[in-house]
């Protein structure tokens, strides 16, 4: 599939939202929402009203991360709430089919994230049932935190889970993503990144976004040996 940019908004100001969704709203493909609530991981961040909010002014559609207790009780109400793509983490999810085909039910994708030391092969039964693998190359909590590269030998793997699996899956990466970075992940085999500071900690974040797709899309390309995508 081609390279895919989801600018996260945890780097933005959160006085001004919506006009931080809008400034990459012409090149960025997603909005990336990371709920946190204080327990799964040590921080604090926005729910539902909020996300419900930004649905109705945001341009890109909206993919939310819940980095939270008890997803099975919570994430259809994001996918209800209009979130195009909802996330749940394996080590918190207790019924994890049936929340991942709760959240297809309501017309968005459905993906299941994993933190840097949870493995990703205990997993691929539920293949079938996500559209979207996530693989956190930070501890999650916090934005600004330096890449993991020990997470680059696990998105090679999950990777060759997908390809023997056959079906369309995206492989996205979340955390430390940058310039300096995000050409390993591409190489790896990730095909969706998620950029926080590297974007709206620039001073021009739409060029930050349109750089990285360069940087991913050429490193891809090489490591497939074939023409890039994006």
């Amino acid at each position: 599939m081609s390279v895919q940019i989801a600018p996260s908004l945890l780097a933005a100001d959160f006085a001004r939202l919506a006009d931080e969704a809008d400034v990459v709203g012409d090149v960025a493909d997603w909005l990336h929402v990371d709920v946190m609530d204080g327990h799964f991981v040590p921080n604090l961040t926005i729910g539902l009203p909020v996300v419900e909010a930004l649905r109705r002014h945001a341009r890109l559609p909206l993919d939310c991360h819940l980095m939270i207790e008890a997803p099975d009780r919570w994430a259809p109400g994001y996918a209800e709430a209009g979130a195009r793509s909802v996330t749940i983490h394996a080590e918190a999810a207790s019924a994890p089919v049936r929340t991942l085909r709760a959240i297809r039910a309501e017309g968005a994708r459905a993906g299941l994230a994993f933190n840097p030391g949870t493995p990703v092969p205990g997993h691929a039964d539920l293949l079938p049932e996500v559209d979207m693998l996530l693989l956190m190359t930070v501890e999650p909590g916090f934005g600004g935190q330096p890449f993991l590269d020990l997470v680059l030998p696990k998105i090679r793997r999950a990777r060759e889970l997908i390809s023997a699996y056959g079906g369309e899956v995206w492989l996205q990466v979340d955390g430390g993503v940058s310039e300096q970075t995000i050409e390993r992940c591409a190489a790896a085999g990730a095909d969706m990144f998620v950029a926080g500071s590297a974007v709206y900690g620039s001073a021009d974040p739409a060029g930050a976004v349109q750089a990285l797709r360069n940087l991913a899309v050429a490193a891809s390309a090489a490591h497939s040996g074939g023409r890039p995508a994006g």
